[in-house]
């Protein structure tokens, strides 16, 4: 996990997405490729663009104020970067990014039905980001990688190519915590989990717990907290931002609740 391609704009969780690109980057002896993307406003009537223009202009030039300031940041914290400038839809202008990343790096939010919010990208790129999604709330204070980490598990797919896609990560955690809320559905057991991580030289606790009347997410959010955990790592689940408004699931949920970093997979 060394490429490591990061969000970058003047908004309220610029912040935690650097910090923990930053601990990231530090802890993997990584590199920080820094994606600057102007969205693309449209405008009823604007039927000659004239509107759409003007607004770009001006985002870019907050976007070239906001560069310079990370520049200078960047050049006195002890990692390699480079940047990157686009032009288009956000999400799909990242995704296309992470054909050659490790780790895309965004932030938690809530989506809601047609907003579409310059930090409400996760539901849309769980589905189509080529690899997993490290997705900060906005107030964290960066991604502490050698503390504990819980991995949520259920036996699926998606839960299972997170789990394979973050064996570097969990290498770097004081302990790991595989948790299952009953006994999985589907696919092979916490259990067999835990082996397939010991292969790789990480020993992980297994944690069965009773389903009870809770959701799985409100589990795992309680467990979290803990064990102290730094981040958890999961599998996600959705079909664009439309349908986890209307489905919700435990995915969603966790995106608009957890206080701690997901890494989320599929």
């Amino acid at each position: 996990m060394k490429n490591l391609l990061l969000l970058v704009h003047d908004d309220k969780g610029q912040e935690a997405r650097l910090q923990a690109a930053l601990d990231l980057a530090r802890a993997l002896n990584g590199h920080i490729r820094c994606a600057e993307i102007t969205p693309i406003p449209v405008f009823p009537g604007d039927f000659d663009g004239a509107m759409a223009g003007l607004v770009i202009a001006e985002d870019r030039r907050l976007e070239a104020v906001n560069r310079a300031q990370l520049e200078m940041r960047l050049s006195h914290e002890d990692v390699s970067y480079d940047w990157t400038n686009d032009l288009g839809d956000l999400a799909s202008c990242l995704a296309s990014q992470t054909r050659l990343a490790d780790l895309v790096i965004v932030n938690c939010k809530r989506d809601t039905y047609f907003e579409y919010d310059r930090r409400g990208l996760v539901s849309d790129l769980v589905v189509s980001a080529r690899c997993p999604v490290v997705a900060v709330p906005d107030e964290a204070l960066g991604l502490n990688l050698t503390s504990t980490a819980i991995v949520a598990w259920d036996g699926s797919e998606p839960a299972a190519a997170a789990l394979r896609a973050c064996t570097p990560l969990l290498k770097l955690a004081r302990s790991v915590h595989l948790i299952s809320v009953g006994e999985p559905p589907e696919g092979p057991s916490a259990e067999e989990a835990a082996v397939y991580l010991s292969r790789h030289g990480i020993h992980a606790t297994v944690d069965i717990l009773e389903p009870g009347k809770d959701v799985p997410d409100a589990h795992l959010l309680r467990h979290a907290g803990i064990a102290r955990a730094g981040y958890c790592v999961m599998g996600a689940y959705g079909h664009g931002r439309l349908a986890e408004s209307v489905f919700g699931g435990v995915t969603r949920r966790m995106i608009e609740a957890a206080k701690l970093p997901l890494v989320l997979g599929r």
